[in-house]
């Protein structure tokens, strides 16, 4: 927990930009964001109850097929204080270097029956809302591993994070019409994906899947789910 943070008051914003002056952005984030100019407030000095920490990666971090295509140059992060998004600021994260707390492992699962590279960003889209009701926040720290990418074909790329582009903001709205705090992180989730499979984000197909990681993971607690 960092008694200083950065709150940032709108959905999406440019987290890359805070350790870099680079433009650069992350896998996931809306494309009509891109060119949005960054808003941004003072530090402030108050302690941030950081749910999920996402580290950056120097050389080749996580960028979408079009900044690959477009721009494609390496980028190492500079040293700068950590970044922790206010609730209500939503903003993509992924599976790389990224560590959750204990209390929200539930919040791990990643969706089965969509895109590959749609996948990890689908997860974090459904985790914050959750994660606000229980007053945990998203952080991200400057880079403390360096990424060697395999080779990769980047119009698959592009074709498989077409979801991220033009789905996120409905994902975020269908969690959002559905969470409580007065249920359990478990009973929250399946009602996302309950929801997001209403809205033709998810297949039906998902559903018992997200049940069979509910009832695993309570089993492993040594309570039911």
């Amino acid at each position: 927990m960092h008694e200083q943070y950065q709150r940032i008051g709108y959905w999406h914003m440019k987290t890359y930009k805070w350790f870099t002056d680079q433009h650069i952005w992350p896998r996931g984030l809306p494309l009509d964001r891109i060119l949005s100019p960054p808003r941004r407030e003072s530090h402030a000095a108050a302690p941030a109850r950081v749910g999920v920490w996402q580290g950056l990666a120097n050389a080749d971090p996580d960028v979408d097929a079009i900044y690959r295509l477009v721009i494609d140059k390496p980028c190492d992060f500079d040293e700068r204080p950590p970044l922790v998004l206010g609730s209500g600021t939503c903003t993509p994260f992924n599976s790389q270097n990224t560590a959750f707390l204990r209390e929200l492992f539930p919040l791990l699962y990643l969706p089965a029956l969509v895109t590959f590279r749609f996948t990890d960003i689908l997860r974090g889209l459904i985790a914050q809302p959750i994660m606000w009701l229980y007053g945990w926040r998203l952080g991200f720290t400057a880079a403390t591993v360096v990424q060697e990418r395999n080779p990769h074909d980047y119009l698959d790329d592009f074709r498989q994070e077409v979801p991220c582009y033009l789905q996120g903001g409905a994902v975020i709205d269908a969690v959002r019409a559905v969470v409580s705090a007065s249920r359990p992180i478990e009973a929250n989730l399946l009602a996302a994906y309950e929801a997001l499979a209403r809205a033709g984000i998810v297949p039906p197909a998902e559903l018992p899947l997200v049940q069979a990681w509910l009832e695993d993971l309570g089993t492993a607690r040594g309570r039911p789910a």
